[in-house]
């Protein structure tokens, strides 16, 4: 089959590899798409931590926001989970730690990352195979385009939970890109109204396209109390902002990761009462993000400017936007084309 390959920094190729095959508890699934991610392309730059930490090293096949329908079953697993439509999660932990039994795999110290952590094979590839308990059914109101979307999804609707908000508190996100405008679409399905904060002209026009209560620049932001602040940048400044701008005694949420150490004054969190919570991970919150798609209740297909096929995946990951493209911030990958 073929497989996207990241071979080194900045050096990839599309290569005819060996498919799959079904192992105890596992399923393979067809492909059908794929979101490149901001992720993928610190793998694509040599910047991602993983790789100085000795956690994911080259060659190796990225790919961890997907959908597709399960192809095979390997032994212990039930037969009816053929022509199933399925995303499945990134994080697999190893199952018998504290953590892992605790419900919280997704930070175990031995965990695999889908086409991130631990040499596991991601989705730019025409199969994939996971374990079986990793997979979630997507219903049919969520086809292909919202399966890839679900992961992205996770971590927007667990920082906007995480902000702990009420109908009709003022949110204020920072970082426009697909995390951040996800985040602002689940805020305002709660009722919230939803201010953001960005940088790029065409990323603000398009979060002014979504309909949003207010997008500003830095300089633009007005002087209004926040109820809750989400940091979805990658700005090592921005942490430390989002407690300076959050209102007393409320939350602030950092789901975004800079290159470099952002510092936040603790005494800043302290004096305010504030609450700051991290988010890592989409795992508990994959579950929640599809019943919101199935339901209609946030619809995010325009955040996906472009799919390509896994010949073009090198150019978007150096930053090359797709003929035709969209404004939004999403590119999506279809490996049979």
């Amino acid at each position: 089959m073929r497989a996207f390959i990241l071979t080194g920094a900045g050096e990839s190729e599309v290569q005819e590899v060996a498919p799959p095959v079904a192992g105890q508890g596992h399923v393979v699934v067809d492909v059908e798409r794929v979101g490149v991610c901001g992720t993928d392309v610190e793998f694509f730059t040599g910047e991602m931590q993983y790789l100085h930490e000795g956690h994911a090293r080259y060659p190796m096949r990225l790919g961890h926001e997907w959908s597709g329908t399960v192809s095979a079953v390997g032994d212990g697993v039930d037969a009816s989970w053929l022509g199933v439509r399925v995303t499945g999660d990134t994080m697999l932990g190893c199952g018998t730690c504290r953590r892992c039994l605790g419900g919280n795999q997704h930070v175990c110290e031995n965990r695999f990352e889908v086409g991130i952590r631990g040499g596991f094979d991601g989705a730019l590839a025409e199969q994939i195979t996971v374990p079986v308990n990793s997979l979630h059914v997507l219903p049919n109101g969520v086809d292909e385009v919202l399966g890839a979307l679900v992961e992205p999804g996770g971590n927007a609707l667990r920082s906007v939970e995480a902000a702990a908000l009420q109908a009709g508190d003022r949110a204020l996100i920072l970082g426009a890109g697909t995390i951040g405008l996800l985040a602002a679409l689940f805020a305002r399905a709660q009722g919230a109204e939803v201010h953001l904060m960005g940088r790029s002209q065409r990323s603000l026009a398009f979060a002014r396209s979504l309909g949003l209560d207010g997008v500003w620049t830095s300089e633009e932001l007005p002087d209004l109390p926040f109820d809750a602040v989400i940091d979805a940048s990658n700005a090592p400044s921005l942490p430390a902002k989002a407690v300076q701008l959050v209102e007393p005694a409320k939350r602030v949420v950092f789901v975004g990761l800079a290159g470099s150490p952002s510092l936040v004054d603790t005494r800043d969190l302290a004096l305010k009462d504030v609450t700051a919570v991290g988010i890592l991970s989409a795992s508990p919150g994959l579950a929640g993000t599809i019943d919101l798609y199935a339901s209609g209740t946030v619809d995010p297909r325009p955040l996906v400017a472009a799919t390509v096929g896994l010949d073009e995946v090198g150019y978007v990951l150096a930053g090359q936007r797709p003929a035709g493209a969209g404004m939004g911030p999403k590119v999506h990958v279809d490996p049979r084309i």
